[in-house]
């Protein structure tokens, strides 16, 4: 763009929520391509009879109006001002609406063309299985600063590495029961696990040159002919902050029935992938503007699990919803044939949305809540394989006293079940974040 110095149009860029994620050599490669629009009063930016949009536009001076939902044409929320964008969005999805400028409007366009400069690279690596795995079992996620702890799957899925170390290769988790005490310092990224023998425990410790390390001690309480069972307590700064019970069985013949049936569902390949349904949230000018920047703020980069939801569902998170959530997952790339591993990452997985059910039937305008993770029980019945498509079928049974509990059960393609799940999560407002290490009760 020529009409102005690239330092202030890179400037300007930093302050548009959309654009939060991405890298400052990305932000100046989008800034050589922009092209100036302007608008007079009562022109039309974007018609809803038009076939095709242009591209996003990000608003440098003045301000336009989304003619949104019936009723709500004048609510303050589908004003657009500086800062403010609108447009097809990296997936060339195209949405129903009109968009007029209400005054004298200058827009910054980035074209069709040009809008894989706004997609983020995956956190993994898809090309390196290694890389792939660490992450998995050992990164924390990209918006949890924001969520002011380490994310519960990677205590699960660390711990329940940590403690399937210890045991004979021969014998597999069959179940877990998890706690979480207190909060994790979020500075602690990228784990690598490295053990130290040290009488009847087992030390795990998951270093970074940049954050405390998160110290996993494994304890052996048990080791049978069949079965074996270990501690692992997390401690982060001198306290415990996770606790682990996990059971291991060797592989035996027995009894075998299911009386629990996969509800049918659309094949995962049909669905629209999570990443790509927080795109488009984020370029619906028809959702308020406070909900697309925080979608935008939050978002950072795809996540290592891909999901598929099985009922798509664009509303923001001021409406009530039903108490229970359908969607097909699997781990990015490759793993190998390690049944350990697989059941590390379903561990990780199975904390990504499991809380949040508890408390969509009591969402309504203005409430902001983030539930926690208070305890955490996994029930592994048949050999599975996450880097192929899971379903996850889970519920909310019931909240009280501040808490709910869901339930949850994952089928393989064949309508196996393979993986039985429970969660207890405290369910509150958000308010005031308390500092790292504070007691979630």
């Amino acid at each position: 763009m020529k009409t102005e110095s690239s330092s202030s149009v890179v400037e300007f860029l930093e302050k548009v929520p959309l654009l939060h994620r991405l890298t400052s050599s990305s932000l100046k490669k989008i800034a050589q391509v922009l092209v100036f629009k302007r608008y007079e009063r009562g022109d039309y930016v974007v018609g809803r009879d038009e076939e095709e949009m242009e591209g996003v536009y990000f608003i440098l001076e003045g301000q336009a109006q989304v003619l949104g939902p019936v009723g709500e044409e004048n609510c303050s929320e589908f004003f657009l001002k500086p800062f403010d964008y609108f447009g097809r969005g990296i997936f060339g999805n195209v949405y129903a609406v009109d968009v007029v400028a209400v005054s004298q409007l200058t827009c910054l366009l980035l074209t069709c063309d040009h809008c894989h400069l706004l997609e983020t690279k995956p956190i993994c690596d898809l090309d390196n299985q290694r890389s792939l795995l660490e992450r998995i079992l050992g990164f924390t996620l990209p918006n949890a600063p924001a969520l002011g702890k380490v994310f519960g799957g990677q205590f699960v899925a660390q711990g329940l590495a940590a403690a399937s170390k210890t045991v004979e290769f021969m014998k597999l988790v069959h179940s877990l029961h998890a706690y979480f005490l207190l909060s994790g310092d979020t500075n602690s990224k990228d784990f690598n696990l490295n053990m130290l023998l040290l009488a009847s425990t087992l030390l795990f410790s998951s270093e970074s040159s940049l954050a405390v390390p998160i110290i996993y001690e494994v304890s052996r309480l048990r080791d049978g002919n069949n079965f074996a069972t270990r501690r692992v307590d997390a401690r982060q700064k001198g306290k415990t902050i996770f606790t682990l019970f996990a059971s291991f069985q060797r592989e035996q013949q027995g009894f075998d029935h299911l009386e629990s049936n996969m509800p049918h569902m659309l094949p995962p390949e049909t669905l629209v992938p999570r990443d790509e349904m927080l795109q488009r949230r984020m370029t619906d000018h028809l959702i308020p503007r406070y909900y697309r920047n925080k979608v935008a703020t939050q978002y950072t980069a795809p996540l290592p699990i891909d999901i598929r939801f099985c009922e798509p569902n664009y509303s923001t998170e001021e409406r009530k919803s039903p108490s229970r959530l359908k969607y097909w997952f699997k781990a990015r790339g490759e793993l190998s044939d390690d049944q350990a591993l697989h059941r590390c990452v379903v561990a990780f997985a199975s904390d990504l949305m499991y809380a949040f059910i508890s408390s969509d039937p009591h969402r309504k305008k203005g409430m902001s809540a983030v539930p926690v993770s208070l305890d955490h029980s996994m029930w592994f019945h048949r050999p599975l394989r996450a880097d192929d498509w899971l379903l996850f079928v889970m519920v909310n049974l019931t909240a009280s006293q501040s808490r709910g509990l869901a339930t949850g059960e994952m089928f393989n393609r064949k309508g196996e079940l393979v993986v039985s799940l429970k969660q207890e999560a405290l369910l509150k407002e958000t308010v005031t974040s308390n500092p790292i290490l504070d007691s979630k009760l």
